[in-house]
């Protein structure tokens, strides 16, 4: 059976930024189910890229229609090299963030991308400096999708002057969960202006400047952004991590630390700070409750305010760590400038609980990541919120689900009368490689594809 999802309502007069500028993935939902490519592109010659970039330009989706959620959306984003293959001005590429410029592999001194993280331990195709586009098609059915592809492939075909270094098909069924078993993509912000109507118990939107160029933020401002206002106006950063799932290892880890298959269910939820299902442990902290779970207007409507102690959802759960939601945290940070769009896809099948042998199978995520400084906040999350417990107070402990664990990583959860300590714990989503990336808005692509 199906489950119910609640959808994005959708008001026009709340409109305020140019919706038909703006590609589509940054405000459209990821369809349930989706079935979809991406396509790592590199660039040998300006002119037939230019030339490539304008037969695409029919079919980039723009977010005019984002409440509609309907057939296939094609996104294209460009690395910094790629900008500067593809012959932007010098003077505009100097109006880039450094860290951009810079891209991933070479940030991952902020990133904490160390052991088995290091770039240089990534797959071959993200240790070359030849990423140049990095594309995505998405759809909600097989058929949208497969249509879609091949348009995309026939305008690449016969053009010497680009080549597909990597490409990648992923699809997931309507429970949408991650090869964890664990229902995924539950929380989003949402940005004002978009024309979104927020039900109840759902976070306000953020400003639209927190995820697109051109428009204040949450400091009441336009920030900088990249030049001239055609290049940079209604683009947007996404940051694209491709991460190994080790879960068999992580059934290990649970089975060893448990006496019974409910105690472990209860262990990898606290790790996780929800269900299976998706319920959270903060409104069902003792058993799995598949209906909350399932109700959209339920499943996202929670803080961790009466929680203080962290009896329900320990203070080091993957979902505390990275959105603390009204946490009293032992170092103020305001969390609702740290938040990212996350449009994130499932490659791979699903392994049971029961399965604690590693098959060697490929099956993980691409991680997707939306937002004005998509950079910055990136490796702020990596950095501080996933791999210092000091915003927590947790010494040296790490997010149990993307954290780079020491060894002998440990994992705590506050109980009665004392707390549990659990130690053993393994990396278990092992990035494999990844990539910085500017979304241009619809102008800003025509613009570039007629550079001269």
């Amino acid at each position: 059976m199906a489950l119910e999802f609640l959808k994005r309502i959708f008001n026009p007069n709340k409109v305020e930024i140019e919706l038909n500028e703006i590609q589509a993935l940054i405000l459209r939902s990821r369809p349930i189910p989706y079935f979809g490519t991406v396509a790592i592109i590199e660039i040998k010659d300006a002119v037939a890229a230019r030339q490539m970039l304008q037969k695409l330009l029919p079919i980039v989706s723009s977010a005019e229609d984002w409440h509609k959620n309907e057939g296939a959306s094609v996104t294209l984003t460009f690395t910094y090299k790629g900008l500067e293959k593809i012959g932007v001005p010098q003077e505009s590429l100097d109006t880039f963030p450094e860290s951009f410029k810079e891209g991933m592999a070479e940030r991952s001194r902020f990133l904490y991308d160390i052991g088995v993280n290091d770039p240089k331990n990534w797959e071959k195709v993200f240790k070359r400096s030849h990423i140049h586009i990095a594309a995505a098609i998405i759809a909600n059915n097989e058929e949208a999708w497969k249509s879609k592809l091949e348009e995309f492939r026939s305008k690449l075909a016969n053009n010497s002057g680009v080549e597909v270094i990597m490409s990648h098909d992923f699809a997931v069924s309507e429970e949408v969960k991650n090869v964890f078993g664990f229902r995924d993509g539950i929380s989003n912000p949402e940005i004002e202006g978009s024309g979104i109507d927020v039900p109840p118990g759902f976070d306000r939107p953020l400003k639209a400047g927190e995820f697109i160029m051109g428009y204040p933020g949450e400091a009441g401002f336009i920030k900088p952004f990249p030049q001239p206002e055609v290049l940079g106006k209604n683009g947007s950063f996404m940051v694209f991590r491709k991460y190994q799932s080790q879960v068999a290892e992580f059934n290990q880890f649970v089975k060893e630390n448990s006496s019974s298959p409910e105690e472990g269910e209860l262990l990898a939820a606290k790790m996780v700070g929800r269900w299976r299902s998706g319920a959270p442990l903060v409104l069902a902290p003792e058993k799995d409750d598949k209906s909350l779970g399932d109700d959209m207007q339920k499943n996202n409507d929670f803080s961790f305010k009466n929680d203080e102690y962290g009896k329900k959802c320990p203070f080091s759960s993957h979902i505390r760590r990275m959105n603390p939601r009204d946490s009293k945290s032992f170092v103020l940070e305001d969390e609702r400038l740290h938040r990212i769009i996350r449009k994130s896809v499932t490659f791979g099948d699903i392994v049971p609980p029961e399965v604690t042998k590693n098959d060697g199978k490929e099956r993980g995520q691409y991680f997707i990541g939306i937002s004005a400084d998509a950079m910055g906040t990136l490796e702020f999350l990596q950095k501080q919120w996933a791999n210092d417990g000091n915003a927590q107070n947790l010494g040296t402990e790490k997010d149990p689900m993307i954290g780079v664990q020491d060894e002998d990583a440990l994992f705590s959860v506050p109980g009665e009368p004392l707390i549990k300590r659990y130690r053993g714990l393994q990396t278990y989503n092992i990035v494999k490689g990844g990539e910085y990336c500017f979304i241009p808005s619809i102008s800003a692509l025509k613009w570039i594809s007629e550079l001269k």
